[in-house]
């Protein structure tokens, strides 16, 4: 039998809101991820990982467009109209004590669908994210390029969050970030912080990545290395004695290193080596699983690759596919593989045994890891 249909809040009086801010504030007060709209449908919101509808019945193209319509400056409505979609931010709330949307407006079939995921405004530390203590080691390097792997909706950005406010809470530094759009709204602590947004404070990719480097930054954060120009900047930043934060999409630390290398042509592949072999200093690959732990809806899986001279030399020498042994071998040192990871959720009971099966890379090798047999390359795991 289908669940009932999740109850909407009732309309504020006396108070002029926009159009769809009822449907945004439900999704607050209900604390779910996402909220989805769809012309001929009613309103979606996804709950514990599933897709629900709220009350109300469907909403037309034409209600959904100019709902969003009204929350677009003048440019990010032609942009839509130009390309069939749109990324901004959205703030629920007043300035300061807002809930923030990440938001997705894009054309189907002739009508107007969003997708907005719901972003706290606050930015949850690394014992809060159930993330593994030795993660705040990437915090530590003063130079160097530490990437965020995952999926969409693995929660890269809320982990490069708490990476990012743990250093401006420890050091006097200048952090500059790029981003599309601005996901979490940062406070200085002891740190100067600048959040850039494509579309609003500086045109595109290229013009902020251009002046990056004159605006006198210690630490970057590159919203997503996407293409050749971002991922280069990140290595200029990073040779240049900057620390430099980015993410991308990748499922592990080998994968990670092969997207960044098919960013490139052939020829430009060795000199892509070259400037990981030096700069890199971490990956973090991550994804979010449901948790079987009372009041904890979703926890982290990751896995955690810190560049020694083993990893250096693979890379050199294009045996990416050798790095999980060096992981593996290196649990001492802070790294973990997804498998290793895995292991300690359902031990710790944040996760059952289904769910990890689901998730780990290779299903008979964690079946042994639980039963207490080591792999042959798997360091202290058991």
């Amino acid at each position: 039998m289908a669940e009932p249909a999740v109850e909407m809040l009732a309309e504020e009086e006396g108070k002029k809101r926009p159009a769809l801010y009822k449907y945004f504030k439900t999704v607050i007060a209900l604390q779910v991820s996402d909220l989805h709209l769809k012309a001929g449908a009613p309103p979606h919101v996804r709950q514990k990982g599933d897709l629900r509808p709220m009350q109300g019945g469907p909403l037309t193209g034409q209600q959904i467009k100019d709902g969003i319509f009204e929350l677009l400056s003048e440019k990010q409505k032609q942009i839509y109209e130009e390309r069939g979609a749109i990324d901004f931010a959205y703030d629920v709330g007043p300035q300061g004590d807002a809930d923030r949307f990440r938001v997705n407006a894009f054309q189907q079939r002739g009508q107007m669908s969003v997708a907005a995921r719901r972003v706290s405004r606050d930015i949850k530390n690394f014992a809060e994210l159930y993330l593994p203590p030795s993660i705040e080691k990437t915090t530590n390097y003063y130079q160097g390029m530490v990437l965020l792997a995952g999926i969409t909706g693995s929660g890269k950005s809320t982990t490069i969050a708490a990476m990012i406010d743990h250093i401006a809470k420890r050091d006097p530094v200048h952090i500059v970030t790029i981003e599309d759009p601005i996901e979490y709204l940062f406070t200085d602590h002891k740190a100067l912080i600048n959040q850039r947004e494509i579309g609003i404070d500086v045109h595109d990719f290229h013009d902020a990545l251009k002046y990056l480097m004159r605006e006198d930054p210690d630490v970057v954060l590159i919203g997503e290395m996407r293409d050749i120009d971002t991922f280069s900047a990140g290595v200029h930043a990073a040779e240049t004695g900057h620390l430099c934060f980015g993410t991308i999409h990748a499922s592990s630390a080998s994968q990670t290193i092969s997207r960044l290398l098919d960013l490139f042509p052939a020829e430009g592949r060795r000199q892509v080596r070259q400037a990981l072999e030096f700069n890199l200093k971490a990956i973090i690959c991550q994804m979010l699983l449901p948790s079987i732990k009372e009041g904890v809806p979703v926890c982290p899986a990751v896995e955690i690759l810190y560049t020694n001279a083993s990893v250096r030399k693979l890379i050199r020498e294009e045996r990416d596919n050798e790095i999980i042994d060096v992981i593996r071998a290196s649990y001492d040192d802070g790294m973990i593989d997804f498998t290793g990871h895995l292991h300690q959720l359902v031990e710790t009971g944040f996760i059952d045994h289904a769910t990890a099966y689901e998730a780990a890379p290779n299903p008979d090798e964690l079946r042994m890891v639980l039963k207490g047999i080591k792999s042959s390359s798997a360091g202290i795991l058991g």
